[in-house]
């Protein structure tokens, strides 16, 4: 499947509405619920046991990612906000709460998203953010990427997550 060529519309759903995923440890997607399958335009069987980015945006700067799996390899949550590709080559921003799933001996076996619609505000400052970032990447590098969005926070005096929950 050739991935979509991103267009300048955007797809958003409802205040009160949860995409929700489940993955394997390797990403490819296991569960997805309706609302996922409608905002995405792919079939239900398009989105089974294919890797999670089959909706990355190519908006997405790397060092997003990259901090999402240092997370949840090592056990814990995390809270993004992500600029998802639909089918169609529209596109949707979402804030995603990552958490692995663990069997009964504390081994992950797996992932769940749960993702709600962000606020206009949040996405106008991430955006920014996000450009900014990926930039970095196309000239220098993840590394630098990380080093940049590190100072921000440190100039910021707070986390990753706190600076996320801030927008």
């Amino acid at each position: 499947m050739s991935r979509p060529h991103p267009i300048n519309r955007e797809k958003s759903f409802g205040d009160d509405e949860i995409i929700v995923s489940k993955t394997d440890t390797k990403s490819n997607i296991t569960y997805c619920n309706e609302i996922f399958i409608e905002i995405s335009g792919y079939e239900e069987e398009e989105l089974l046991g294919k890797p999670h980015n089959i909706v990355r945006h190519p908006d997405m700067p790397k060092v997003v990612f990259k901090l999402l799996w240092e997370r949840i390899q090592a056990g814990k949550e995390i809270h993004a906000y992500v600029k998802n590709l639909c089918k169609d080559g529209s596109f949707y921003w979402v804030l995603a709460n990552v958490t692995p799933s663990f069997d009964k001996n504390d081994k992950i076996i797996g992932y769940f998203s749960v993702r709600t619609k962000p606020t206009p505000a949040a996405i106008t400052t991430i955006s920014e953010l996000y450009a900014k970032l990926l930039q970095i990447e196309k000239s220098s590098g993840i590394n630098a990427s990380q080093e940049y969005l590190q100072n921000i926070l440190n100039e910021k005096e707070t986390s990753y997550e706190e600076f996320i929950f801030s927008l």
